[in-house]
């Protein structure tokens, strides 16, 4: 990406965060607030992922720091998977077994018993439009036009909903 991509994806996501301090004065729920601050932080994050990037750009073009060049490569690698986690975020290690809900303790999802063994690990479930409100047009809005995935899910286990 270029400097001048950079400024209008920065810019964008400055017009968004705005959009979503204004809207969230209609907000009529803690989680209905919550949901908006949490958007408002993430953004501030990619905002300020893009603000190092733009000054490793500037060091390189002006050849200050050799070594910008392979930061930059690196930041803007990190800013392509980029992605905005509203509600819970699921890790899974395939490997062990594993799997971690919004980065706290790693917990085994392989049980064994008399019957065999099961490997159950949970899953996110997508909140719906009607727990979003008036932030969902605005999802949609940002990853339409910026790329930037957003993703608002719960981690559910089949055991904890009873089925």
């Amino acid at each position: 990406m270029t400097t001048d991509l950079n400024l209008m994806l920065y810019t964008k996501l400055a017009g968004f965060r705005l959009v979503v301090l204004a809207n969230r004065f209609g907000c009529d729920t803690d989680f209905s607030r919550e949901l908006h601050d949490r958007l408002v932080d993430r953004l501030e994050a990619g905002m300020g992922r893009l603000r190092i990037i733009m000054a490793l750009e500037r060091s390189v073009l002006a050849g200050d720091d050799e070594f910008a060049e392979f930061q930059l490569a690196g930041e803007t690698e990190i800013f392509g998977r980029f992605v905005i986690n509203l509600v819970d975020e699921l890790e899974i290690d395939f490997d062990t077994h594993e799997y971690r809900i919004n980065g706290g303790d790693w917990a085994i999802a392989l049980t064994a018993d008399h019957t065999g063994v099961d490997v159950d690990y949970p899953e996110l479930v997508s909140l719906t439009e009607d727990e979003l409100g008036s932030l969902a047009p605005i999802l949609e809005d940002i990853t339409r036009e910026t790329g930037i995935g957003v993703h608002a899910a719960r981690a559910v286990h089949a055991w904890w909903s009873g089925s």
